[in-house]
């Protein structure tokens, strides 16, 4: 599951190429659909969608392609998606919610709630210094993947099943910097984070979900891992091309149905855009009143927004990308029209998922895709690869120039 600074490459010609594309898609914002059915296209998806709101409201629905090849079942507004590590926003506002509640602070040092984290080592016992809020913001130092290693043999697990697992694993991990000091996309410390949820709850992390967030705002088709019977027609394949030595496109099959286990609260939530509509109106502020302060009040939201840290190596040309708590912030544009969108993308297991919201004027756009390109080991495949992640890139470039 890579993050969206993950996958930069290349950043110089890369930002000469959004630059042209923000100021067409400003010149001609309904352009948007034709982009987005031609990325589609280049990029051999299968199936794809999205929604665009204004304040709440559906404004636009696109679908294209097959949900799945083999049933000819066509994507529309019902086929569900899975999200991958879009998850972490509800991770995030779960946190938040406790957090508003009294039952937890921000700064509370992450071995309070899961002492095994005290076998991780780290200079100077960093480790005791990681707060919840480092959690929250990506900078306690944890790395970036959930397990060690991946060579993809056919024995290793999807994700690591048991709680156990990952404990067995703290002793040969470490700390890559001292905490709050640079950013690092992290996996493991949002698992950690569902963790604090469990601990706190007395529930597994996706019945606190459901009872906190899900059922308040009516996200009645939004599940965790293994789909329930009545939604089974909806769910949506996913595929991974790679790229053969002979020059072709190789599709491989994923399978329909899979579990992230220990991870759930990292990247297992599955959901039609309808349903993620909801959770975008909340976002932006045009969620059901009352509910929406139930689940968390928008002050609280608006603290999710406030930059922690910029990441590192992003190019002086551009304002540098930053994150909040769980969510990533955008910065485009300067001098009277400065806007910075907030959002977050997602990539597991042959899907490709972004959200994008400007919180200025409650405009957003959702988008979901089931197919992805895979990492090969030769050059040829790593470029395919490459232009696939920097046609991703664009659209949401796209989409933000549409939004403003």
């Amino acid at each position: 599951m890579l993050s969206l600074s993950a996958m930069k490459t290349s950043m110089v010609p890369l930002l000469a190429i959004l630059a042209v594309l923000s100021s067409m898609a400003a010149a001609q914002p309904q352009s948007f659909q034709s982009f987005f059915d031609r990325t589609v296209h280049d990029d051999g998806v299968v199936g794809a969608a999205y929604l665009l709101l204004d304040k709440g409201h559906i404004t636009e629905a696109h679908t294209v392609g097959t949900a799945d090849e083999a049933a000819h079942q066509s994507v529309d507004t019902d086929t569900i998606f899975h999200w991958a590590s879009v998850t972490k926003t509800f991770t995030a506002v779960a946190i938040m919610q406790l957090r508003d509640r009294g039952k937890l602070s921000l700064d509370d040092p992450i071995l309070k709630y899961i002492p095994e984290l005290a076998r991780v080592h780290s200079e100077d016992n960093g480790i005791a210094k990681v707060t919840i809020r480092h959690l929250l913001s990506h900078t306690a130092g944890f790395q970036s993947p959930t397990w060690p290693y991946s060579d993809g043999k056919p024995w290793q697990p999807f994700e690591p099943t048991d709680w156990s697992q990952l404990v067995a694993m703290m002793p040969y991990q470490e700390l890559a910097f001292s905490p709050g000091t640079k950013f690092q996309y992290s996996n493991p410390g949002f698992i950690y984070l569902a963790r604090v949820i469990e601990e706190l709850s007395g529930d597994p992390f996706e019945v606190y979900v459901q009872k906190n967030i899900l059922s308040p705002l009516g996200m009645t088709r939004t599940y965790f891992n293994f789909t329930p019977y009545y939604l089974a027609k909806d769910r949506a394949t996913s595929y991974i091309l790679y790229f053969d030595g002979d020059g072709r496109n190789r599709k491989v099959v994923q399978p329909r149905e899979f579990n992230t286990g220990i991870t759930t609260g990292n990247g297992g939530l599955n959901a039609p855009l309808s349903d993620m509509a909801k959770w975008v109106a909340f976002l932006s502020g045009n969620g059901p009143q009352p509910v929406s302060d139930i689940v968390l009040s928008h002050e609280s939201l608006e603290e999710m927004w406030v930059p922690v840290i910029a990441h590192e190596g992003d190019s002086a040309v551009a304002p540098p990308e930053s994150n909040g708590y769980s969510f990533f912030l955008f910065p485009r544009g300067s001098g009277d029209a400065p806007v910075t969108f907030v959002g977050h993308t997602g990539h597991q297991a042959g899907f490709a998922v972004f959200l994008v919201l400007n919180p200025g004027n409650g405009r957003a756009l959702i988008a979901a895709f089931n197919t992805v390109h895979g990492w090969g080991p030769t050059p040829a495949e790593q470029t395919f690869y490459k232009e696939s992640s920097e046609r991703f890139q664009q659209l949401m470039e796209q989409a933000m120039a549409l939004l403003r």
